[in-house]
């Protein structure tokens, strides 16, 4: 590759960089919020290198390659221009389909370890808390209780039912998980619509053991605005 095309290579990848995380959130596409400030820091990297080349290259007076560049090199030019003209949108309803539900993390079967949850109705919940409470607490707390839960809408193709959705990520996109709640009642909204639901646990299984089917009769359905961290697994807003 003349050194020319990696001055330009260089200045674009450090300008896409700073535009997603230093201007921008859109970095919380591809990855968590601590990342951020090393993001800009490798974009103050790549800028300075590349503007560093550009003086040498100008100040050069003879060309180190007699050769025209690979054709292939140009095809380096896409995910930089992209995350300057067009950043890729986060993972939605298409990963989620393909992803095998997170497992959450196992609590001690002893009636002590979950708190009595509040007399709200209905009951903000993260998709996470529901599914322990419906396959860990052996006090049955949720039986009967009205929930509110917010995530994305995903296609289950089959017997009219779809999930509700959270993705969540350790480090980045490459790393990330799902967890699902199988909604019963209302018909799907398109894919990848955010939602607020409510209703109540959808009896299937032994309540409280992992034999207890994740899922919820959904009484009421409201599309809300896609939150700007989304790989989290968070209460409703509101």
């Amino acid at each position: 590759m003349k050194r020319p095309v990696q001055v330009v290579l260089l200045v674009l990848s450090g300008l896409g960089l700073l535009q997603v995380s230093l201007f921008t959130d859109l970095f919380l596409r591809y990855v968590k919020p601590g990342m951020r400030p090393l993001l800009i820091a490798s974009g103050a990297v790549l800028l300075a290198l590349g503007l560093a080349e550009a003086r040498a290259v100008y100040r050069r007076t003879r060309h180190d390659e007699a050769h025209p560049p690979p054709h292939v090199a140009w095809l380096l030019f896409l995910p930089a221009l992209s995350l300057l003209l067009y950043a890729p949108p986060a993972l939605g309803a298409y990963t989620a389909a393909r992803e095998a539900p997170r497992v959450v993390e196992t609590q001690d079967a002893r009636d002590e370890d979950f708190d009595p949850l509040p007399a709200t109705s209905p009951l903000p919940i993260t998709l996470g808390d529901f599914t322990r409470r419906v396959q860990q607490d052996r006090t049955q707390a949720i039986k009967g209780r009205t929930v509110e839960m917010t995530g994305f809408v995903t296609p289950a193709g089959e017997d009219g039912s779809w999930y509700l959705t959270r993705l969540l990520i350790s480090c980045c996109a490459a790393d990330v998980q799902s967890v699902k709640v199988r909604v019963y009642g209302v018909a799907a909204p398109k894919a990848d619509t955010w939602v607020s639901v409510t209703g109540t646990w959808h009896p299937g299984g032994t309540l409280g053991t992992s034999s207890a089917r994740v899922a919820l009769d959904v009484r009421t359905v409201s599309e809300v605005e896609r939150p700007s961290n989304s790989y989290m697994d968070a209460l409703p807003l509101g």
